[in-house]
């Protein structure tokens, strides 16, 4: 995808081979890099800034002999290509030794031990959002092993890390995350991405069932989409890569990403980073999970797993989630107190973008979908033009036909694709026609579709129903800018 480490224009030896004494060069400064990262809108790959990171080396078996037997929990899912999401509360779990993990995954099936109930051909296996700190609480030594100083972030390293270890089709379901932004260090096997634009989230179907601090779940399984019952996800703009070891993948704030390993052992380092926006974005999940827990746990209070992601491990009663939201808004406005020109600027903005949209999430959300978006996001691609080349690669818009409901989708090429045209031409199997319908048509094929596949019973709004409209992030955002708005009066 990129050629090999080159040195930047000021310093380039004379040979050209990437190397002055000795010593790699990396494309960009930290920081440069970071400059980068604090202003692009748009995923994009670095390479050759990672080649000399201790890091580049911790192989799943590399890191068995380094954890010495220690356990760790994987998720096990099912290789199926039906259309539903494979949500953690769906899977099962086990707890085993990354030496055992790789004796189930070269097809030995065992007898006995954890993988004992879970064949081979049938599953896959995902030890994810493993933190450094927790796994390696014994060997902090390794923290230094990964250097995201090079991006501009002195002192981050593997303490601010989380591994993810999985098997062939191992993956994440599409979500987007509330805070920061992402940096991924692909270290061995590759990984498929599906990511899609902020702007894209009507058509992506939110939901915060099963509930996740600061992950917004899509109903759609992207890979096998079932458009009959989210016919607007036709509209959804998708940018597809292949991650390989050595590349660092960065996804902006707020895109949606679906990730699948497409080869037999995959193992990936990532770090969010921390935003300013990051500050109202806590108050919206506090807001978010004093609704979702008050009212899931009302309807079934001895249930919460079935609603409840298994990541989730805090207390979820009234009195602490009350606690969570005023630290958020004392934390706010603690932020906002020590930065006079935040605090003046981010409330103004608060009172003239209420003055602007109101209570009117439909008209915000139909806003979005205009041709204001393809205005900003040439301006952001227009600017970041000339960043671009053999070190910073953009993730891009695809064309790339979906595998059939009948075809695999656990392997992969490593092929990047991109859309001569900038449209989804073959993605879908959707017709020309149905990209091009009215808003009013494509409400009544939605609406019509929803009532033709559910029987009689289903038809009542359920409490789920009644939190994905209420937890909308449009709505979340309304609500705490009003709640902000209103304590700001205060001083």
């Amino acid at each position: 995808m990129a050629a090999g480490p080159r040195a930047t224009a000021d310093t380039a030896p004379a040979a050209g081979a990437g190397e002055v004494e000795g010593e790699h060069i990396k494309p960009f400064t930290p920081e440069k890099a970071k400059e980068i990262i604090m202003s692009l809108q748009q995923p994009a790959i670095f390479c050759n800034m990672a080649v000399d990171w201790p890091a580049q080396h911790w192989t799943a078996e590399h890191l068995s002999e380094v954890l010495h037997g220690k356990q760790i929990r994987f998720r096990m899912g099912m290789k199926r290509t039906d259309t539903a999401p494979q949500f953690e509360t769906t899977c099962g779990y086990v707890e085993a030794t990354l030496e055992e993990f790789l004796t189930w995954n070269c097809d030995q099936s065992p007898l006995s031990g954890p993988f004992r109930d879970y064949d081979h051909s049938k599953f896959w296996a995902y030890a994810d959002y493993k933190y450094f700190v927790s796994l390696f609480d014994d060997k902090t030594d390794i923290f230094e092993g990964v250097i995201w100083s090079d991006f501009g972030f002195p002192g981050r390293n593997g303490r601010e890390s989380t591994l993810w270890i999985g098997s062939m089709g191992a993956h994440t379901p599409c979500h987007l995350d509330s805070y920061g932004c992402n940096l991924v260090f692909q270290v061995q096997g590759r990984k498929r991405w599906h990511l899609f634009p902020p702007e894209d989230t009507p058509f992506l179907y939110p939901t915060r069932i099963p509930y996740e601090e600061s992950s917004v779940f899509s109903k759609i399984n992207v890979v096998n989409p079932d458009l009959k019952r989210f016919p607007r996800f036709c509209k959804a703009r998708r940018h597809m890569v292949t991650l390989n070891p050595g590349q660092v993948l960065f996804v902006p704030r707020h895109w949606w990403h679906y990730v699948e390993s497409i080869d037999p052992v995959t193992v990936s380092i990532n770090s969010w980073i921390e935003l300013e926006e990051d500050h109202q974005a806590r108050v919206e999940e506090a807001i978010t999970r004093i609704l979702v827990c008050a009212l899931k746990t009302a309807e079934d209070p001895h249930n919460t797993r079935a609603w409840l992601n298994p990541t989730e491990v805090e207390e979820t009663s009234h009195e602490v989630n009350c606690r969570y939201l005023n630290r958020a808004v004392s934390a706010l406005f603690d932020y906002y107190r020590t930065s006079k020109v935040v605090e003046i600027q981010a409330l103004r903005t608060n009172r003239e973008h209420m003055k602007k949209e109101g209570l009117n999430v439909h008209n915000h959300m139909e806003m979005e979908q205009t041709g204001g978006q393809d205005l900003s996001l040439g301006v952001v691609k227009q600017e970041a033009a000339s960043l671009f080349g053999p070190d910073l690669v953009p993730v891009i818009l695809t064309s790339e036909e979906l595998p059939s409901k009948t075809g695999s989708i656990f392997e992969g090429d490593g092929k990047d694709f991109v859309g001569e045209d900038g449209e989804h031409s073959g993605k879908l199997h959707c017709t020309k026609r149905q990209r091009m319908m009215s808003k009013s048509e494509d409400a009544i094929v939605e609406q019509n579709a929803s009532n033709s596949n559910m029987a009689p019973s289903q038809t009542l709004i359920s409490t789920d129903d009644l939190l994905d409209c209420l937890l909308n992030p449009q709505v979340t955002r309304i609500v705490a800018q009003l709640l902000i708005q209103g304590r700001s009066l205060w001083f």
